[in-house]
C-alpha cells in the first residue's frame, strides 16, 4: 500500500522532463547552433572535459525564455496545490545554475535550488549526496533512470511523463501518483512530419505532365520514386526548422502546438527522426538519375541555410520560399532529363514569390488581431502589411504575364496538341489569385496558402479545371 504524501516533507523536483517537457541541454544545445552552427565540433571538445563542461559553456551561449518552455501541466497543478499547503519544494536539477535561477525566478513555486556547475554534473549519486546533505527525510518527482537510486530512497515518490525505458527499469518503485504519462502517438508524428505539407511536392510530376510523358510506365515509377524521396527530405527540413524555431513558435498563437514546440515530441526524438528521413531520402534518390540527386543537396542546402539565418532577413526570407518551389520543377526536369522552358521556370518564381508573400501577410493579419506589432524571429512588422500586398499582388499579375509568354513559346508546339486551348486557363488562373489576396487582405487565408487551397471550395475547382485544361490540350 502506497502511503499518503507528507506535506511536512520538503519536496525535491526533477527539472529536465519532469518539471518541463523539456531538456535544458537540448534546448541551450539548439539556441547555441543556431548562433553559430559551428558550434558542434566544438561540443565534442566540451564533452572530452565531462557533460557539466559541456552544459557550462553551451549555457554561456544561449539566452533561453525558460516561461515559454512547455511544462507537464497535470504535475504542476499538483504542484501549485502542494505549495497552498505551505510545503517546501525545491528545484533539483543537473541543468546549469544560470537555468535553475531562471525557473525560480519565473515560477514562485520554489523555495530553493541544487544545480550542476562547471564541475560537476547533479545526476543520480551526485544529486542524491546533494539532496541527503539538506535533509535525510524527502520527497522527489523524477522521470528517468538516473533517478532510480534517489526515488528508492525518498519518503514519498513521483513519476512524471516517463519513456519507455524508464518505466521499466523504474518498474520495482511503487510510486505515490504518477502524472502526465503521455508518449507520441502515430497521428502527433504525422502532424511533425506535415504529410499534408506534401501536397507541395506535386510539382515534381509538372514537368510529367506538361512534357506528355505521363503515359511512360518508366517516368512514372521514377517521378513516384522522387516524390517520396523529396518529401522526405522536406519532412526532414521541416524538423530542423521546428527545432531551430521553438521559442518563436512558443510565441505564436497556432504554432505554439505543433508537436516540438509544445513539448509531444523531444527534442532528441526529432534529431533522429530528421536523420532516418535524410538518409532514406537520399537513400531512394541514388536510384534515380544522378542529376536529381544534385537536385536533392541544392534544396537542402538552399533551406538549412533559410533555417538558420536567411529567414531572419526581411525580403529575402520570401524570395528563398518562392526558389525552393521553383527547385521542385528542376527536380521533375532532372528525373526525366528533359529541358523545362525558360518561361515556366519564371512562371513559377513570380507565382510562388507571391504565395510566399501571401504567407507573410496572412501572419501580419495575425499579428494585427493579437494586438502585437512585430513578429518573433522575422524582420517584419505590422506597419509593412501594405507594401507586401503590393508586392505581393505584382508578383501574381507577373506570374499570369509569364504564363502568356509560355503559352505563346515555340516549344509547346512539341508538347501540346492544341496549345491554344490553354489561353482558358489564364482567367481561371487570375480568378484564383485574386481570391488568394482578397481572402489575404480580409484576414481570411490560413498561414500557409497551399493548405488554404487544397481545403477552400472555390481554390480547387479552379486548380482542377487548370489540370483539366492542360491534359485536354495534350490530347485533342
Amino acid at each position: 500500500m502506497v502511503e499518503s504524501p507528507c506535506s511536512n516533507i520538503p519536496l525535491f523536483v526533477d527539472l529536465d522532463g519532469t518539471f518541463i517537457k523539456s531538456d535544458m541541454l537540448h534546448e541551450s544545445f539548439l539556441v547555441a547552433v543556431k548562433n553559430n552552427p559551428f558550434i558542434i565540433f566544438l561540443c565534442i571538445w566540451w564533452l572530452l572535459k565531462g557533460k557539466a563542461h559541456l552544459k557550462h559553456q553551451l549555457s554561456n551561449r544561449a539566452e533561453i525564455d525558460v516561461a515559454l518552455i512547455p511544462l507537464n501541466a497535470d504535475f504542476y497543478s499538483f504542484l501549485i496545490k502542494e505549495k497552498e499547503k505551505n510545503r517546501q519544494i525545491i528545484l533539483a536539477t543537473a541543468s546549469t545554475e544560470k537555468y535553475a535561477k531562471a525557473f525560480c525566478k519565473s515560477y514562485k513555486l520554489f523555495d530553493s535550488y541544487i544545480s550542476s556547475d562547471e564541475r560537476t554534473n547533479l545526476k543520480e549519486r551526485a544529486k542524491l549526496e546533494q539532496i541527503t546533505s539538506v535533509t535525510n527525510k524527502f520527497a522527489y518527482a523524477g522521470n528517468s533512470c538516473a533517478d532510480h537510486s534517489i526515488l528508492k530512497s525518498a519518503t514519498d515518490k513521483y513519476l512524471v511523463n516517463p519513456g519507455k525505458k524508464a518505466k521499466k527499469t523504474l518498474s520495482d518503485i511503487l510510486f505515490s501518483e504518477t502524472y502526465d504519462d503521455h508518449t507520441p502517438n502515430f497521428r502527433t508524428w504525422l502532424k511533425q512530419l506535415r504529410i499534408h505539407q506534401w501536397l507541395k511536392n506535386l510539382l515534381i510530376f509538372v514537368p510529367l505532365l506538361v512534357s506528355g510523358l505521363y503515359t511512360n510506365y518508366e517516368f512514372i515509377i521514377l517521378s513516384v520514386l522522387g516524390f517520396f524521396s523529396f518529401s522526405f527530405l522536406a519532412s526532414a527540413t521541416y524538423i530542423v526548422n521546428d527545432l531551430l524555431d521553438l521559442e518563436s513558435d512558443r510565441s505564436h498563437a497556432r504554432k505554439k502546438h505543433r508537436p516540438l514546440a509544445s513539448g509531444q515530441i523531444s527534442i532528441a526524438s526529432g534529431i533522429t527522426m530528421a536523420a532516418i528521413l535524410l538518409l532514406s531520402a537520399f537513400a531512394i534518390a541514388m536510384t534515380i538519375r544522378g542529376l536529381f540527386v544534385f537536385v536533392l543537396l541544392g534544396y537542402l542546402t538552399l533551406t538549412l541555410t533559410y533555417s538558420f539565418k536567411i529567414k531572419e532577413y526581411v525580403g529575402a526570407d520570401v524570395i528563398t520560399l518562392a526558389s525552393l518551389y521553383t527547385l521542385r520543377i528542376l527536380a521533375g526536369t532532372a528525373i526525366l532529363n528533359v529541358t523545362v522552358s525558360f518561361w515556366l521556370l519564371s512562371f513559377s518564381m513570380f507565382v510562388f514569390l507571391s504565395l510566399a508573400l501571401i504567407k507573410r501577410c496572412s501572419e501580419l493579419k495575425l499579428l494585427e488581431r493579437q494586438e502585437k506589432t512585430h513578429a518573433q524571429g522575422r524582420d517584419y512588422n505590422i506597419g509593412d502589411f501594405n507594401l507586401l500586398m503590393s508586392f505581393g499582388t505584382s508578383s501574381a499579375l507577373l506570374s499570369v504575364l509569364m504564363f502568356c509568354f509560355y503559352i505563346n513559346s515555340s516549344v509547346l508546339t512539341d508538347q501540346y496538341q492544341t496549345p491554344d486551348l490553354l489561353w482558358i486557363i489564364i482567367p481561371a488562373f487570375s480568378y484564383w489569385l485574386l481570391r488568394m489576396w482578397i481572402k489575404t487582405n480580409r484576414g481570411e487565408m490560413h498561414d500557409d496558402p497551399i493548405i488554404f487551397t487544397f481545403k477552400d471550395k472555390g481554390s480547387k475547382i479552379t486548380i482542377g479545371f487548370i489540370i483539366f485544361i492542360t491534359i485536354l490540350a495534350q490530347i485533342l
